[in-house]
């Protein structure tokens, strides 16, 4: 619309000036031509201005109507607009109110099954408890009798263990059993000489490696022990409160380890063969903390280069042993890796000097082919004035040249390859 607007004053104008040529055109004679265009151009252009200014003025009556209306209908839209905005508050109060209402009763309900099931649970539970109980009492009755089948069976065990060489036996699997959970079987052996010329067998030994190169290793005997007499002399009047007898019996267990202890030292150790120190194993803990708690007895025990050791005491032993035996390895490792390394700074000063001659010597080269090329381009100009001979009398006056050997050398390979 706006565009029709506009173009309606052009259409008129074309429109009269149209009328007013045919209107020249038809007429034979009369006035000036030009005076009659020019009168006719005036009107054009006061009717066209007229019309312009009644286009104007009805495009801004139209505009100012079009912004009333679009301004009732936006009042009208709003007020509509806020309408159904109160009706949707009023709605949804109404909703949550009823979804509050309901939320609390389905809270009433859940507290009363939520309470009943406790109720239940508790009740339950309460029953379980007791059930178990009396189990449990049950259980201890029976164990009760279990308890006095054992005590027969320890004392059938005590009647057993009353022969030395049985007693020997039991230390000696605990040993083994302690040795086959630390180590390995190549760190340890079962009934060797440790000195050579002596016929003295122990039970174990454990192989230490030695920190010398020649990659030898140390024996480290190991005997167990148990002096059971003793023992049970000392636990007979730990029970019955002798003080005297408790004296003697714990005097008696020491002489006991003290003789086992020169056993070993006496038999086992001999430096350089084994190391220096030899270990006495006592296979029960109770035992071990008899003799330990003995004053002095483990110190002196050391002066005659022996360990005491119990099951726990020498599986701690047994793991410093690894730890040590990995470290030695390690060091050997190391040393190897550092004489390697050594052959290589060696090799590499070597390389650097070899080097440095051949940079030299390429540094003579490239001053060589300087001077070269230096004499080729004089050489060039000089011969500037001289006439150049075809190549084929070139080459049967002074011979083919290297490059042109080449070049017929790699056109003669060419053709005796097979196509592709």
């Amino acid at each position: 619309m706006p565009t029709l607007s506009l173009l309606l004053p052009s259409v008129i104008a074309a429109a009269a000036l149209a009328v007013a040529l045919v209107v020249l055109l038809r007429r034979p004679t009369g006035p000036d031509p030009t005076a009659l265009a020019r009168t006719i151009t005036d009107a054009v252009a006061r009717d066209t201005e007229r019309l312009d200014r009644a286009i104007r003025d009805e495009t801004a009556r139209v505009r100012t109507e079009l912004d009333a209306s679009l301004t009732r209908a936006m009042e009208q839209r709003l007020g509509a607009l806020d309408a159904r905005v109160e009706a949707l508050r009023g709605s949804v109060d109404q909703r949550l109110a009823a979804m509050q209402q309901d939320n609390a009763a389905q809270l009433d309900r859940m507290r009363a099954t939520v309470e009943e099931k406790l109720q239940a649970t508790l009740e339950t539970r309460l029953g379980e408890s007791f059930r178990t109980v009396g189990e449990q009492l049950a259980r201890v009755q029976q164990g009760l009798g279990e308890m006095q089948a054992l005590a027969d069976g320890v004392g059938d065990l005590k009647r057993v263990m009353s022969g030395v060489r049985t007693r020997g036996t039991i230390g000696e699997l605990r040993l083994e059993a302690l040795l086959e959970q630390v180590l390995t079987p190549a760190q340890f052996a079962r009934n060797v000489k440790p000195v050579p010329g002596r016929d003295a067998i122990v039970e174990f030994a454990v192989k230490v490696p030695r920190r010398d190169a020649d990659g030898g290793s140390l024996w480290l005997p190991i005997d167990a022990k148990y002096p059971a007499e003793a023992y049970d002399r000392l636990l007979t009047a730990e029970q019955a409160a002798d003080r005297a007898a408790l004296e003697q019996a714990r005097a008696d267990l020491a002489q006991a380890v003290r003789v086992a202890a020169a056993d070993i030292a006496a038999k086992y150790v001999a430096p350089p063969h084994t190391m220096e120190f030899g270990i006495l194993f006592l296979p029960s803990e109770g035992l071990f903390a008899e003799v330990v708690r003995t004053p002095g007895l483990v110190e002196s025990l050391h002066a005659e280069r022996v360990l005491v050791t119990g099951p726990t005491t020498l599986a701690a032993m047994l793991d410093m042993v690894q730890m040590g035996v990995r470290v030695l390895a390690l060091e050997q490792r190391s040393r190897e890796v550092w004489e390697v390394l050594g052959a290589v700074k060696t090799q590499f000063e070597k390389f650097g000097a070899a080097m440095d001659v051949v940079r030299r010597r390429l540094e003579l080269a490239a001053k060589g082919v300087d001077d070269v090329d230096q004499r080729t381009r004089a050489m060039r100009r000089a011969l500037t004035q001289v006439e150049a001979l075809p190549d084929p009398a070139a080459a049967a006056m002074l011979g083919p040249i290297a490059a042109d050997a080449a070049d017929a050398a790699d056109a003669a390979g060419s053709e005796d390859d097979p196509p592709a």
